[in-house]
């Protein structure tokens, strides 16, 4: 009988290594990966003919990936249907 193929996690791990891992590590790769394809807490570019704060100075930018770290723990401890 053939072996169900294993499902990869979000860090390259298999669906059944990521069954060990605790509900922060599983909030840390939720986090890394909003941030990293929506490129969260980084300063938007403006429109042409608007000016506004170009950049997040480094306190701003770790309190806003704080943030997110915190939503993405709270939405892991969520229990299943609730």
């Amino acid at each position: 009988m053939p072996e169900e193929p294993q499902v990869p996690a979000l860090d390259g791990k298999s669906a059944g290594e990521a069954k060990g891992r605790n509900k922060d590590e599983v909030a840390l790769e939720l986090m890394k990966f909003i941030a990293v394809t929506t490129g969260y807490g980084k300063a938007t570019s403006s429109a042409t003919g608007f000016s506004g704060k170009a950049t997040k100075s480094s306190e701003e930018y770790a309190d806003a990936l704080f943030q997110l770290f915190d939503r993405c723990r709270a939405a892991v401890a969520k229990e299943p249907g609730k």
